[in-house]
C-alpha cells in the first residue's frame, strides 16, 4: 500500500469519526455536560496570515467544531475538541510568492491570488476559571491538513474568471502551534464563553525545508455548552 493510499485512509477515517461526534454531541448533548465535563459547539472567526512570504495580506474565515472543558481540580480545567471547519491562509500574494505555490498558476493579466488551507484543528490547553468568571486558556495545538488550494480571480469586461488549484502536497499533513488567550463566561458562569486566542505556529508548513513558513491565526470565538440549560432550569 502507497504513502498516499494510507494517507487517503487515515483522511477518511478520521472525517468518519468527527462527523459522527459531531451527530453525537447534538444528540446526546445534555447526556455528556456534568459537574466534572462541560460540552459545547465552538463557533468562531479568525484572522490568519503565513509567514516567510514578500507579499500577502491576512485571511479570514469561519470556524465551526465542538469542545470539551473537563474539570480537574477547583477552577482548573483541561480544554480540548475539535475545529472542524477550520481555514487559514494568505490574500493578495505576488507573482513571486505565487511561484513558490503553484509556477502553472502564474498568469499574464493582472488578477489576485488566494491560498487557502484547511485543518482539523485540535487543542490541548488548560484553562483557568477565575471566580468573576474570566478565564484563560494556554497550552499546544494540533492541526491536521485536509486540503489546500491556490485561487486565481479576475474580473474582466463584466466576466469573472476564477481558477482553483489543488497544491496540498506542498503542505505537511500534521502541524503544531501554542495557544493562549482570555475569555468570560456569561450568566454568572453558567453560560456561554466568548473569548479571543491567538495561534502561534511552531512547525513549518511547508514540507520543502528550505522555505519556512508558519501558521499564524487570531481568533474570535464563541462556545455554546449543550444541554446544560435544562438541567440549570429543572433545579
Amino acid at each position: 500500500m502507497t504513502k498516499k493510499s494510507i494517507a487517503l485512509l487515515l483522511l477518511v477515517f478520521v472525517t468518519h469519526i468527527v462527523k459522527s461526534q459531531v451527530l453525537i454531541s447534538l444528540l446526546l448533548g445534555d447526556k455528556l455536560n456534568s459537574d466534572k465535563i462541560e460540552f459545547g459547539l465552538d463557533l468562531g472567526y479568525n484572522y490568519s496570515k503565513m509567514t516567510g512570504f514578500e507579499s500577502g495580506t491576512p485571511t479570514t474565515a469561519f470556524n465551526l467544531g465542538f469542545y470539551f472543558d473537563f474539570k480537574l481540580k477547583n477552577q482548573l480545567y483541561l480544554n480540548t475538541g475539535v475545529l472542524v471547519k477550520s481555514n487559514v491562509g494568505l490574500n493578495n500574494l505576488r507573482e513571486s510568492d505565487v511561484l513558490i505555490l503553484d509556477p502553472a498558476t502564474v498568469f499574464s493579466d493582472s488578477g489576485s491570488y488566494e491560498q487557502k488551507t484547511s485543518y482539523f484543528h485540535v487543542p490541548v490547553a488548560l484553562k483557568y476559571r477565575f471566580k468573576n468568571h474570566f478565564y484563560v486558556h494556554l497550552g499546544p495545538q494540533f492541526a491536521l491538513r485536509t486540503k489546500a488550494f491556490l485561487t486565481y480571480s479576475n474580473e474582466k469586461d463584466d466576466k469573472e474568471l476564477t481558477v482553483k488549484t489543488n497544491n496540498s502536497d506542498l503542505f505537511n499533513r500534521i502541524e503544531v502551534a501554542a495557544i493562549g488567550g482570555i475569555g468570560y463566561k456569561l450568566r454568572k458562569g453558567t453560560g456561554m464563553n466568548v473569548g479571543i486566542k491567538y495561534v502561534y505556529g511552531l512547525t513549518n508548513a511547508f514540507k520543502d525545508d528550505n522555505f519556512n513558513s508558519k501558521n499564524n491565526s487570531f481568533y474570535v470565538h464563541v462556545g455554546i455548552p449543550i444541554g446544560r440549560a435544562k438541567p440549570e432550569e429543572t433545579k
